[in-house]
């Protein structure tokens, strides 16, 4: 007994399957975030070409050291940040700092400044990279 193949010629049938995929793709352009999340970050842009003399900055900036705290090069006890911020800041319209640490330096101790900086209501903190503190 010998097979003897079909008279009529097997075909897939693509319209279930082309619609399968239109509502897959579909269901993923729904889903995707249309915003991208992640940090907002403000870069630093260079300054026009047309303006040479900008008005100097009065930039906020705290140097954690190994056994000292200094703000704006002068020393300030653990205890006392806070409350000296909050000072600084009360009059200010921006309420950026920056924060800067030897290369060596375990982040703990800059996570600390950090909070307290929060503590003080400052929301905006900046890390400077790549900063050497002077040894006075």
């Amino acid at each position: 007994m010998a097979m003897t193949p079909a008279k009529g010629k097997a075909e897939i049938n693509m319209t279930p399957m082309i619609d399968v995929l239109l509502v897959l793709i579909i269901i993923f352009m729904v889903i995707t975030p249309l915003t991208p999340t992640g940090l907002r970050a403000l870069v630093p842009q260079p300054p026009s070409p047309g303006r040479d003399n900008q008005p100097q900055r009065s930039d906020i900036v705290v140097t954690v050291g190994r056994d000292q705290v200094r703000i704006n090069g002068e020393r300030v006890e653990y205890a006392l940040i806070p409350g000296r911020l909050e000072r600084i800041f009360q009059t200010r319209g921006d309420d950026v700092i920056f924060i800067a640490a030897d290369k060596d330096m375990e982040f703990r101790s800059i996570a600390e400044v950090i909070d307290l900086a929060n503590g003080a209501g400052l929301r905006r903190v900046a890390l400077l990279a790549d900063f050497a503190i002077r040894r006075d």
